[in-house]
């Protein structure tokens, strides 16, 4: 007795699953220069490393009893390798109704299900491929009752909880609305593709019926709107090679969970490297822009930033990078977009440092920030309540923070580039200056009367402004020790990496998830 025509009909139906929706919706896929799920995992993953679970999940037609063709569940999932670290990674599979579920009690993915245990229970990082509709209305018809929304076992409680103890990582690859665009939400970092991905609370059908505004899905939901404008998304990817590899860049930087230190890297890069090129880089004056993100890259190893949001509250830098090895969050005022915070580089800074406490990763200011964005537009967007909120998520990190004051650094934005809970520990360049206003304009605020009564009320500012400018030298301020050091800009690179490096020792205690007390502004 064998069990060998069993065997072979699960080798049967796991040819069938593979074929997807069939070789018309796979045609269909590529022509819109899209993937298919399957393509997509085994792109990402380790070459061979990925074990499917629920492979045989789906709707099967039978005659006389026999299997007659199958229909695999809209959802691929399982086990994976990523730089041989395992890793829980799932996708819909939009040649298969679009994604849509398929009615199971128990769920592979996409909205919470095993994929998400998996992650949750044995503690590896989750990679979320998202390429689904969502909900439909067809429900009603096929249940014969309206069910209430996120009705079913899972809900968004594992989504939540997974935030707090591993990398979660969603890449929307479609159109995706609803549910699916929740999900794709509920992660520490998230990338689409340019063009071809979009993501909405509800789709250009909805919005036209709501509104009787005929948009295209981009206009409504595209890169441009989702990245650039609202912030909602991450990463832009120029193409599904270009996300995937985007995928592979960020998890590099991540530990497995948070009872881990991130992974430190071998990069050839000497620590003791001092780039001539910054002495000359802050021009002398003020109101001249000059290339932080130029200026970042001759800090950290080389090539080693990955900049997080890049084309939303651009006025502020953020990315992770590594110095002689060790990941670093990076926060630095791009000149290039006048430094100052508005409320979207203030959204954007409590976010990151959300993550990078969360991963142990220690984080450097690299501040040359005016101060706050002011004005009616600004009062009216909550400036105040947004620029509280960074300062708040920083007062609530306990990863070591170094400050390097490049250049400006004046009023509340300037006092949310330290860390007063830690050690404070603040480096300046000679290009530094601070305080709570600048000395230009803050002269006539606080001296108005002197000035008035003057002979001369022109000149008389200009003394008073010489005096104030004398008083402010950073040699004055290291004098008094109210900053920790005042060096030569090319030592900037080696005075960072030995205090990392000595960090490290006190990173190694405080592993395990992060505690949130309190309500944030």
């Amino acid at each position: 007795m064998s069990w060998r025509e069993e065997v072979e009909e699960i080798r049967i139906r796991r040819e069938l699953a593979e074929r997807c929706g069939g070789e018309a919706a796979v045609e269909r896929q590529h022509a819109a220069g899209k993937l298919t799920v399957r393509e997509r995992i085994a792109r990402l993953c380790d070459a061979g490393s990925f074990r499917e679970v629920g492979k045989l999940a789906g709707k099967g037609s039978y005659k006389d009893g026999k299997l007659v063709d199958f229909e695999p569940a809209p959802y691929v999932m399982g086990l994976g390798r990523l730089a041989g670290r395992p890793i829980a990674i799932g996708g819909e599979d939009y040649t298969i109704r679009a994604g849509t579920g398929f009615g199971s009690d128990r769920r592979k993915g996409g909205q919470g299900g095993f994929v998400e245990d998996l992650a949750y229970e044995y503690r590896i990082p989750l990679i979320n491929l998202i390429d689904g509709t969502g909900g439909t209305v067809n429900t009603v018809r096929r249940k014969g009752y309206s069910v209430w929304p996120g009705y079913g076992q899972d809900g968004f409680e594992r989504s939540a909880s997974l935030l707090g103890i591993v990398p979660v990582v969603s890449a929307v690859m479609g159109t995706v609305a609803g549910g699916p665009a929740g999900r794709a939400i509920l992660a520490h970092w998230t990338v689409m593709v340019r063009d071809s991905s979009q993501i909405f609370a509800a789709g250009p059908p909805v919005v036209e019926r709501a509104f009787g505004h005929k948009l295209h899905k981009n206009e409504l939901g595209g890169a441009q709107i989702a990245a650039d404008k609202a912030g909602t998304i991450d990463n832009v990817a120029a193409d599904e090679d270009d996300c995937l590899a985007q995928i592979k860049r960020f998890m590099s930087f991540m530990p497995q969970n948070v009872w881990e230190l991130p992974p430190r890297a071998v990069v050839g890069d000497p620590v003791d490297r001092c780039e001539d090129a910054l002495v000359d880089i802050v021009p002398r004056s003020p109101r001249q822009a000059y290339n932080m993100k130029k200026l970042v890259g001759m800090i950290v190893d080389r090539d080693s930033l990955f900049e997080i949001q890049p084309s939303f509250g651009r006025s502020v830098i953020t990315g992770l990078a590594r110095m002689d090895g060790h990941v670093v969050g990076i926060v630095a005022n791009n000149p290039m977009f006048g430094g100052i915070v508005d409320v979207k580089a203030a959204r954007k800074q409590t976010h990151f440092i959300d993550l990078c406490d969360m991963f142990h990763i220690p984080l450097i200011f690299l501040v040359d920030v005016p101060g706050l964005l002011v004005g009616v537009e600004s009062e009216s967007e909550a400036i105040m309540r947004f620029g509280i909120q960074q300062r708040y998520a920083l007062a609530q990190a306990t990863v070591p923070v170094y400050t390097v004051l490049v250049r400006k650094c004046f009023g509340v934005a300037g006092g949310s580039a330290i860390h007063r809970g830690g050690l404070n520990f603040k480096i300046a360049w000679p290009s530094a200056t601070w305080g709570s206003l600048p000395i230009e304009g803050g002269v006539k605020a606080a001296y108005r009367r002197e000035i008035e009564s003057a002979p001369d009320p022109q000149q008389r500012e200009a003394e008073i402004e010489a005096e104030l400018r004398a008083l402010s030298s950073p040699f004055r301020t290291a004098e008094a020790f109210a900053v920790e050091d005042l060096i030569d800009p090319r030592e900037t690179r080696p005075y960072l990496c030995q205090f990392i490096e000595a960090a490290q020792y006190r990173l190694k205690t405080e592993l395990g998830p992060k505690a949130r007390f309190g309500v944030r502004p």
